[in-house]
């Protein structure tokens, strides 16, 4: 795919999002993610001489995809990974149910007094 094709992914995408380049789950952005996996903006590892790690690059920056409905970076995608793995889906819907119509029950109120 070309660069011109990317750049056009990228701010369409932006532009579903209100111009947030963060992720629409999670709301990292792309350098936090990068950082989450243990690289810097620029891709080299952040603690390769603690670690003993030679020669270790991120060789693909697309830790954010900008193709979907919403932005959506690595992190999120393979925590959703996991939860399909493990047959979890259910679970998910259930509680995406709950926090929609179980809210006081999840998150009780503040006890303001004795």
């Amino acid at each position: 795919m070309g660069l011109e094709q990317l750049f056009h992914e990228y701010f369409s995408g932006l532009d579903r999002a209100g111009n947030k380049d963060r992720c629409y789950l999670c709301c990292r952005t792309p350098a936090e993610v990068k950082h989450f996996f243990g690289f810097a903006e620029d891709g080299t590892p952040l603690n390769a001489a603690q670690f003993g790690i030679e020669d270790v690059v991120l060789d693909r920056f697309d830790v954010m995809s900008y193709r979907g409905v919403r932005p959506v970076c690595a992190v999120c995608q393979l925590n959703f990974d996991g939860i399909s793995l493990l047959g979890e889906q259910g679970v998910v819907h259930e509680l995406q149910g709950e926090m929609e119509h179980s809210r006081e029950r999840l998150w009780p109120a503040q006890n303001t007094g004795p």
